[in-house]
């Protein structure tokens, strides 16, 4: 009877025929899919609607979303924290009933004070939070297999740019921009809450489990060797120089992704794409950009399990560069077609692929998961820093030049100066006294 009692923890048995980490990680798919009404490629979606509607400039509307995404990048390190003292169990369910909740506030958006406090809202709550807990539940389960949990873990983004900028413009087309998020608000609580609350566990310590599926027995004779793995508080990461180059690394991209994303279906017209199709086209280019990516994220997954992380991220920022050339040349050389959008697509979705995956392995390699919600969140915080800034140059270099091509130029220096900064940022040692 004592070892019947045993075996039960917190509802689920210990002696599970499989590794609850593989639904962690299907739980996680399900929650980075639906941090998507907060992603830029939903988002951008609704810019067009809001300019037609409203007569704003498209400056001002950057303004906007940088200054409410600059704000909820600002709290994640609050929000890491909470993860860190809560954990996910509880955390998630928070959210996702506030995230709701601002989705129907975005629906009654009127002036702008109302527009800029739900871009604040979907980028805290959805971009910000959903995304923070969803890549550091998954590294608490895993350790060898770290590389490959995360890329499947990518499925959900995937499918969120694949799925969510179609489905929006479809919504926007027959029944106004309104219903696209209320559709977004009651989805997030009749599918994604109740996952949340059925599914989540902590850690795999809570049920009598070990990272990457190693089960441990109250009477096993041999015990099995538990994996070590350093554990750097936020404070002793941010002494290190890897911490603040990779800090710098991982703003890079999201603040040319964002800006390119927010900006996609003005790029494609200026590009020369008609302007009566730009936000399919903008769509269909964030289609294919998905498929790449849900490609290069099981190659990435497996490469990252195998090679050094800076070394992998120092070679995809050399991709972002080329993806800045490759739009530049479809301006210049006219090569304005259907082939050029896979073109752009495939290449895009490519190098963010290898991206996501290193950029979620390499903070728990590096600093170990016991405080990885404050890590990440302190990282995210910067990451949303660069998101709030790239929206901004390229409303501001259109209105002041008419096109794009003086911001491309200046973006493409970033990716080169990161990938630098990644070859400098090997793992560092944590010293004992």
């Amino acid at each position: 009877m004592k070892d019947e009692a045993q075996e039960i923890n917190l509802g689920i048995p210990k002696k599970i025929p499989f590794y609850y980490g593989w639904i962690i990680v299907i739980v996680s798919v399900f929650g980075v899919f639906f941090s998507g009404p907060g992603q830029t490629y939903s988002v951008s979606i609704f810019i067009e609607s809001y300019l037609a509607e409203f007569g704003w400039s498209r400056s001002f509307v950057s303004s906007l979303y940088s200054l409410g995404t600059l704000c909820a990048g600002l709290l994640l390190s609050f929000v890491g924290r909470m993860v860190d003292r809560y954990g996910h169990r509880k955390m998630m369910p928070t959210i996702i009933v506030i995230f709701s909740l601002a989705c129907f506030w975005m629906m009654q958006v009127q002036a702008p004070w109302m527009l800029l406090v739900g871009f604040f809202l979907v980028r805290l709550l959805g971009q910000g939070s959903m995304t923070l807990m969803s890549t550091t539940m998954v590294p608490q389960w895993f350790y060898n297999k770290r590389g490959r949990a995360l890329s499947l873990m990518a499925i959900g983004m995937v499918g969120g740019s694949f799925f969510i900028p179609p489905i929006n413009a479809r919504i926007i087309r027959d029944y106004g921009w309104q219903t696209g998020w209320q559709v977004w608000g009651i989805l997030l609580l009749v599918i994604m809450l109740p996952i949340a609350i059925v599914f989540i566990r902590n850690k795999p310590e809570e049920i009598g489990q070990e990272m990457d599926g190693e089960i441990t027995l109250p009477d096993d004779p041999i015990p099995k060797p538990v994996k070590e793995e350093v554990a750097w508080t936020l404070k002793e990461a941010m002494k290190t120089k890897a911490f603040w180059l990779l800090l710098f690394c991982v703003t890079v991209p999201a603040a040319l992704n964002t800006g390119l994303t927010f900006h996609l279906a003005s790029i494609m017209i200026y590009l020369g794409y008609p302007l009566e199709n730009a936000p399919m086209i903008a769509a269909f280019t964030l289609s294919i950009y998905a498929v790449s990516q849900f490609a290069n994220n099981f190659i990435a997954g497996y490469v990252g399990d195998r090679l050094k992380d800076h070394k992998i991220l120092a070679f995809t920022f050399i991709g972002y560069f080329i993806i800045t050339m490759v739009f530049l040349g479809v301006k210049y050389f006219s090569l304005a077609s259907g082939v050029m959008i896979v073109v752009l697509g495939i290449l895009w979705g490519g190098v963010n692929g290898y991206f996501a995956i290193t950029n979620n392995m390499i903070w728990p390699n590096y600093f170990g998961r016991k405080y990885l919600g404050s890590i990440k969140g302190f990282t995210m915080t910067g990451m949303v820093i660069g998101s709030a800034a790239g929206p901004l140059p390229f409303g501001f270099a259109f209105d002041l030049f008419g096109g794009y091509t003086e911001i491309l130029i200046i973006s493409a220096l970033f990716p080169l100066f990161a990938s630098v900064a990644s070859f400098l940022s090997p793992k560092p040692q944590k010293t004992t006294s």
